[in-house]
């Protein structure tokens, strides 16, 4: 059994399915000392949607998600929403850039409303493709990023990006991005980091940063914003990719065992972090005791 902590010990960025560990998943993470997720959606049907219903119906089956886990473990779950924009590639291939782009920037509204009526704290995973790509679609995956960022504008709502892995000056690129866009971009996060980069050196966004022992011992003294995430995919023929969903309150209790002072170097991520960027103070008590 793991040692009750006094913080809240949060993951920033994992997925659930329902053909996964699902819930069984989040009673891990619960049962090592976990208490609070942030559950991005996903594509759970595999093929590539081709229809607003498509995204629709994810959606929805995220918040069903979240909502057995919050019954069935008490652990607390933020919701995050958007088109994975790996997806617009094949629905180029499929529909032709100009109706793949209109779907997905429809899909992007959809996520703002959801937003906005605070079923969702966040727009995202959003961002372009982490590996090469074919030239003639750059601009279609930059129009839709653009369009994410002003639904970010219009929804009050901060955005979580994915990409490749960030050096500092394509930080400051995004930050410019964002500010064109109307968005701060201290409340704009790049998940899935895996190297450090100065905090004076990326322009207001923050990293999520992988939980891998070693980065999370090389960042743990940066003052905030930055959080640690799992990216956890509970696919069933890719068992604990990309961490298990129990690393997070692992290597709490690993730095707990190690002194107070370093353990309470957690406050960053899973406290004054998401104070900063998302406006939500999590609350160890918010979560039953066991």
């Amino acid at each position: 059994m793991a040692t009750r902590l006094d913080l809240p010990v949060v993951d920033h960025h994992c997925h659930l399915s329902p053909v996964g560990d699902g819930v069984q998943a989040a009673a891990r993470f619960r049962a090592e000392g976990g208490t609070h997720l942030f559950l991005t959606t996903q594509n759970y049907a595999g093929d590539v949607p081709l229809r607003l219903d498509d995204y629709r119906e994810q959606y929805v089956t995220t918040e069903r998600l979240a909502e057995r886990v919050r019954a069935e473990t008490g652990v607390v779950v933020y919701v995050v929403l958007a088109p994975y924009p790996v997806d617009l590639l094949g629905a180029i291939d499929r529909l032709g850039p100009a109706a793949a782009l209109e779907l997905h920037q429809q899909a992007l509204e959809l996520a703002g409303k959801w937003i906005r009526e605070r079923r969702a704290v966040a727009l995202g995973e959003v961002g372009r493709p982490h590996f090469p790509t074919d030239p003639r679609a750059a601009p279609v995956i930059d129009e839709a990023l653009g369009h994410a960022f002003r639904v970010a504008r219009e929804s009050d709502a901060p955005v979580v990006l994915h990409t490749e892995e960030l050096d500092a000056p394509a930080y400051q690129a995004l930050a410019s991005m964002a500010r064109r866009a109307g968005v701060d971009p201290s409340r704009v996060v790049k998940h899935y980091a895996r190297s450090r980069v100065d905090p004076d050196r990326r322009d207001g966004i923050a990293p999520s940063y992988l939980a891998r022992r070693p980065l999370v011992r090389t960042v743990l003294d940066d003052r905030a914003p930055w959080f640690l995430e799992t990216d956890f995919l509970d696919d069933p023929r890719r068992p604990g990719a990309v961490l298990d969903l129990a690393t997070v309150p692992r290597r709490a209790q690993e730095l707990a065992r190690e002194g107070r002072e370093r353990f309470e170097r957690l406050a960053v991520p899973f406290v004054e972090s998401i104070e900063r960027v998302y406006g939500i103070t999590p609350r160890r008590e918010e979560v039953p005791a066991g």
